[in-house]
C-alpha cells in the first residue's frame, strides 16, 4: 500500500517529486481513496510502516485517523513503540529508497523538541 506523492510544476522547470513535498500535496495523497477499509480493522504492521512515513511527510494527524479509520491513540501506540516497534527501523529503510532527496534533511525520531516556557530572564528586556 505505497503512496505516490502527486507533484506540483509552479515553473517551466519541473523539480523532482522527491524534493518538491509540501504538506498539501502529501496530505492529498494520503486521504482515503477507494482503497478506503470498510469499518473499522485493527492496524497491521505493514500500516504501522507507512503511518511512520507519512510522520516523517507531516501528513496531518486528522488526514492518517481518516485514512485508517481508528482513533489517533492508535497511531501514537505505533509511534512510541507500543505496537509494532520494528516498524520504524522498516519504515526508515523504505523511507530512505522512496525518497532519497529528503532522507539527508530527515529526523527519524520519534519525539518532539521540548520547547521551555519563558524564563526570569526574558523578563528583564522590558526593564
Amino acid at each position: 500500500m505505497a503512496f505516490q506523492c502527486k507533484r506540483q510544476v509552479m515553473s517551466s522547470v519541473a523539480m523532482p517529486a522527491s524534493l518538491s513535498l509540501n504538506s498539501t500535496d502529501t496530505a492529498l495523497a494520503y486521504e482515503a481513496g477507494p482503497d478506503q477499509r470498510a469499518g473499522s480493522m485493527p492496524l497491521k504492521e505493514a500500516d504501522a510502516v507507512e503511518i511512520w512515513i507519512a510522520r516523517w511527510l507531516r501528513i496531518p494527524l486528522k488526514v492518517l485517523v481518516a485514512r485508517y479509520q481508528c482513533d489517533s491513540r492508535r497511531l501514537y501506540e505505533v509511534w512510541w513503540g507500543e505496537r509494532f516497534p520494528a516498524s520504524r527501523g522498516k519504515a526508515e529503510v523504505l523511507f530512505r529508497d522512496r525518497y532519497p532527496g529528503l532522507a539527508d534533511r530527515t529526523s527519524y525520531g520519534y519525539r518532539r523538541i521540548p520547547r521551555g516556557g519563558p524564563d526570569d530572564q526574558q523578563m528583564g528586556l522590558f526593564e
